[in-house]
């Protein structure tokens, strides 16, 4: 165990009862949402995912095309990063990351994928599935779709025709809106008002403290606040809210986005959601007063931490941005022992 292991190991030794930690809710896709999980796992022993469900690429895109399921992707992911370090976690793991490599269908579907949609066929039930999945896994958490209904994301982006760079236009598809040319204006869903899992709504309003980001923002944090319900358990639910910022913008989709500008956009789509803390690497803040501002219109207050990994790598070290959720938890969350 390295040092910096141990390190964290004592700054979240306190909590040894596994009744006593926060209860939690990370929402997010992709890698973003990976990141975050393979944290709050470290520091907490009730933690549920809240996946997004419009992803159109690759092997989720395929079966979803195909079968008319869900895209699986993002909960794989999810679940993955939920693994344990042990033995156990890590060879499940690897085993629903691996994707086939041949000259026929299978080429590039990932074995979590096709498990995953199995189970739903088999049991008709996608949290039941999730949740079975999960516990084969030894998952450190639960993950659950934040809708029932395969969705679509759908952008209003300004240039995406280089010859027309003042033109407003349609783009469709998460895949796409991701590494779009242009500037995003805004996204929404297509079903405009898609269900939410009652378990995610649920596990929202339940929670200690809700945590949104990082990750893909239109494409996989934003979505979140356009599923009605989701939005309004988010906006009602006493639990405390984190915003957990990008390293670096993503290339198309928020391509020269400052910090702040990150939240002026996550505003417009849900200007009525405040939250308690803006968690950010100050290495990624050039312009901090910039950013406490615009966190303040919020309702929040900025935590700057080192959370990137040390390589140099546009990524979050587990260790480092477990070590800050924790400490956010314990200056903002209730005086004494979590419920």
């Amino acid at each position: 165990m390295t040092i910096r292991s141990n390190r964290l190991r004592r700054l979240v030794g306190a909590r040894t009862n596994r009744s006593a930690h926060p209860k939690v809710v990370a929402l997010g896709g992709g890698m973003g949402l990976s990141a975050s999980l393979a944290a709050l796992r470290r520091i907490t022993g009730d933690l549920t995912a809240v996946v997004t469900v419009a992803d159109d690429g690759g092997s989720s895109g395929r079966l979803r095309d195909e079968l008319g399921v869900l895209p699986p992707g993002d909960l794989r992911k999810a679940l993955a990063a939920l693994c344990g370090d042990d033995d156990w976690g890590q060879t499940w793991a690897r085993v629903i990351q691996h994707r086939f490599a041949s000259e026929g269908d299978l080429h590039g579907h990932a074995v979590g994928n096709v498990l995953i949609v199995a189970l739903w066929e088999q049991l008709g039930d996608h949290v039941e599935a999730l949740d079975l999945v999960g516990k084969l896994l030894g998952a450190h958490g639960r993950v659950l779709p934040m809708s029932a209904v395969p969705l679509e994301l759908q952008a209003y982006v300004r240039g995406h025709d280089p010859a027309r760079p003042d033109e407003v236009s349609t783009v469709a598809g998460q895949a796409t809106v991701a590494l779009t040319p242009g500037e995003v204006q805004s996204v929404h869903l297509v079903p405009h008002d898609p269900p939410a899992v009652p378990e995610a709504v649920e596990a929202v309003m339940d929670a200690d403290w809700v945590v949104l980001g990082p990750g893909s923002w239109f494409s996989s944090v934003i979505p979140h606040l356009l599923v009605p319900d989701l939005l309004k358990a988010l906006s009602e639910t006493k639990a405390r809210r984190v915003l957990s910022l990008n390293l670096a913008p993503q290339p198309g989709e928020t391509d020269g986005f400052s910090p702040q500008r990150h939240l002026e956009v996550l505003a417009r789509h849900a200007p009525k959601l405040a939250f308690d803390v803006v968690l950010a690497d100050e290495a990624a803040v050039p312009d901090q007063s910039s950013l406490c501002d615009a966190a303040k219109r919020l309702g929040g207050t900025v935590e700057l931490a080192p959370v990137a990994a040390t390589d140099g790598a546009p990524k979050h070290d587990p260790e480092l941005l477990a070590a800050a959720y924790d400490r956010i938890f314990r200056m903002h969350g209730r005086i004494g022992p979590w419920r």
